[in-house]
């Protein structure tokens, strides 16, 4: 018998690495261990080894070869599966980091690497003052969205560092309570509503914190727009391919930074993800509707949304005369008088995305006797050799469904066609200069989609129609008590585009100091010369010239939000069956199936159908069934499964959300959701 003294002790040498910035202290440590020391207890003989009187608290280990943080002090090296081959580095868990923010400022702050992502976004939007942090996540510009400007960078220098703000300062601890000042809403409010400029009332909230006075009004307004020679080095898609790469590096919000592969002082861009912005309130939320408005206006001017000519024109006049202007006047506009603050109110309730299935905030008023429409319409059916077939018929609007007759005589009978419009595509198809006001219908069939269109004769009609199509999409009715507020949502976009000639501006446009080139994209800058630009600029400004800077904000908003693709991510999948490529876009309350060669939608599948999604992760395939036995799958080519997985479990995560409830955040539901895990 060999005593247990002889065969050898159950100790073994560790090696160590410690990340400090002592000169006179070793990097590297060999300590001697046993399997049942817990992570904390060989902290301590670390630490004792360093002989370094510091504050130790902010480190963790760091595992490299498996890519993951011991946490947990209390578990023992055995349970943890450390042994003697193990890289352990011994690290702090808070590191710098740049982030490039919606308006292209890049802030430099302490952020928590070992922080699931979603948590650590939660912090950033703490210190930067931004509400309801669950609607955005950091994403890596992906290599082909970075080739053209390599390629263009190669003789120039790297940009100016003065350029970064520096917020490095206060880091927020992960977990810590975040002071309450600039979240509280029992304090007055900490914005002028009007303005968005910081309330001076108020301004010793930011005392104590990172975000002082002057940073905030630097992320809380809008700033001079960039050169035409910078929007020309930027990454412009042009196909739904190129759209797609956009998506492609959103980071997994279960996971902490350093397990994704990011180290310190990285880039990374912060992003609205989610396009559902839940409770806007200008008293408190001047920095979120200012990056919200400036990822609205760069993803029109670098061609990331598809809009009409009108459109550009309107986004175009918001931007150089409300929000650029404004911004850069050293007069502060002062608390104005209720009326004001109303208008911005009114503009908010048309801002909010709620998803369907929601609970009703009127259930008397929507079990009542639900309205109809009736009127005379045409028809547009588009027919073979590109021609097309325009009939008037009299339409009925009732429910959700549209049923057309020969004339209004007839429509006691029975209808011509019924066509049912839940789960179908509403675009508008409008150019108000040339009185079209349209209306395209994409109603799911079993072979695909039926394309219907229907053309109004004026405004006011099109403005009903058009809201009752919108709302029976959604599986919704007139009765519904946001029917009125869609329609005037549509009725205040419209008289944004009937603007009338300024005989002034139109006949001296070289007297106005402006570069059209930065208001507009680069398509538009190729079909009109500097000065024609600039004319129809000035024409368009006609009918927004009257707004508040917060208010020319919102209304670019919810003009982004009135384009047929807003809200759509795009990934290049491969479903199920089939032999080619098709484009998935992932909306906030549906998923599209589109052609990649024509970009036509092929099929629609809402949310509020949906009954269960689950990954196999063996094969990397995302499988979803909907209501009445229709199921789908399909493997992501542009991206991992797993970043369309967390897409829609995060819409669902978000639908959940109430303004009845407080501001905390069921963490644990979002990852359930989002995580993958049967």
């Amino acid at each position: 018998m060999v005593s247990s003294t002889e065969y050898g002790s159950h100790t073994w040498d560790l090696l160590l690495t410690v990340d400090h910035q002592y000169e006179d202290v070793d990097k590297e440590f060999k300590v001697t261990v046993t399997g049942d020391l817990h992570v904390g207890g060989l902290m301590l003989k670390l630490v004792e080894r360093i002989k370094k009187a510091q504050d130790w608290s902010d480190y963790a280990f760091w595992w490299e070869q498996k890519k993951c943080w011991l946490l947990k002090t209390h578990w023992t090296l055995d349970k943890c599966g450390v042994q003697a081959d193990a890289k352990l580095i011994f690290t702090t868990q808070h590191k710098m980091l740049r982030l490039r923010l919606p308006s292209m400022k890049t802030v430099r702050l302490k952020v928590s690497f070992s922080s699931t992502v979603f948590r650590a976004v939660s912090d950033i939007c703490k210190m930067l003052n931004i509400r309801r942090s669950e609607e955005l996540s950091l994403l890596k510009q992906s290599e082909g969205t970075l080739k053209k400007k390599k390629k263009k960078d190669k003789n120039s220098k790297e940009p100016a560092t003065e350029d970064i703000l520096n917020l490095c300062n206060s880091p927020v601890s992960s977990g810590s309570p975040a002071n309450p000042g600039l979240y509280s809403k029992t304090m007055t409010p900490i914005y002028d509503p009007v303005s968005g400029s910081p309330a001076s009332s108020t301004i010793t909230w930011f005392s104590d914190g990172s975000l002082n006075e002057q940073n905030c009004s630097i992320l809380a307004l809008s700033h001079p727009t960039c050169s035409p020679e910078m929007l020309a080095e930027m990454y412009q898609p042009r196909t739904l391919a190129d759209k797609a790469k956009l998506n492609a590096g959103w980071l997994d919000s279960s996971r902490s930074l350093m397990e994704q592969g990011v180290v310190e002082e990285d880039q990374l861009l912060l992003r609205f993800k989610y396009y559902t912005f839940f409770d806007l309130n200008p008293k408190y939320d001047a920095v979120r509707i200012n990056q919200i408005y400036e990822q609205a206006r760069w993803a029109i001017l670098l061609e990331e949304i598809d809009c009409t000519e009108e459109e550009m024109l309107i986004f175009a006049a918001l931007q150089a005369y409300h929000v650029s202007k404004l911004s850069l006047s050293s007069e502060t506009q002062d608390s104005t008088c209720e009326s004001e603050v109303d208008e911005v109110e009114a503009a908010l309730s048309n801002l909010e995305v709620t998803l369907e299935g929601g609970s009703k905030s009127n259930i008397l008023e929507d079990i009542t006797d639900i309205p109809k429409l009736a009127d005379n319409l045409k028809l547009v059916r588009p027919k073979k050799l590109a021609l097309k077939a325009i009939k008037t018929y009299w339409f009925v609007f009732r429910d959700t469904s549209i049923s057309y007759f020969k004339n209004k005589e007839s429509a006691l009978g029975e209808p011509i066609e019924k066509l049912n419009l839940k789960g179908c595509e509403v675009v508008p198809d409008v150019n108000v200069a040339a009185k079209k006001f349209g209306i395209k219908l994409l109603i799911p069939v079993a072979d695909g989609m039926n394309e219907v269109y229907l053309r109004c004769d004026n405004e006011d009609q099109y403005a009903r129609w058009m809201a009752a199509c919108v709302l029976a999409s959604k599986g919704r009715t007139m009765a519904d008590s946001s029917y009125q507020a869609e329609v005037q949502k549509i009725l205040s976009f419209l008289q944004m585009k009937n603007w009338t000639m300024c005989s002034q501006a139109a006949s001296e446009p070289e007297n106005v100091d402006m570069k059209p080139e930065c208001f507009v994209s680069p398509r538009y800058t190729k079909k009109f010369k500097s000065k024609q630009l600039i004319a129809r600029i000035l024409e368009a400004h006609q009918n927004v010239s009257q707004m508040s800077l917060v208010e020319a904000k919102l209304r670019f908003i919810q003009a982004w939000q009135s384009l047929p693709e807003f809200g759509l991510s795009y990934y290049i999948v491969r479903f199920k069956g089939s032999k080619k490529d098709d484009v998935l876009g992932v909306s906030y309350n549906r998923l599209i199936r589109i052609d990649m060669a024509t970009g036509d939608p092929i099929t629609t599948w809402r949310f509020s159908n949906m009954k269960q999604w689950n990954v196999n992760w063996e094969i990397r395939q995302v499988a979803i069934e909907f209501d009445q036995n229709v199921s789908i799958a399909f493997t992501s080519l542009s991206a991992d499964c797993k970043i369309i997985h967390e897409y829609i479990g995060g819409y669902i995560f978000l639908s959940t959300r109430s303004k009845d409830h407080n501001e905390t955040l069921d963490e644990e539901l979002f990852h359930k959701l989002t995580g993958g895990q049967e």
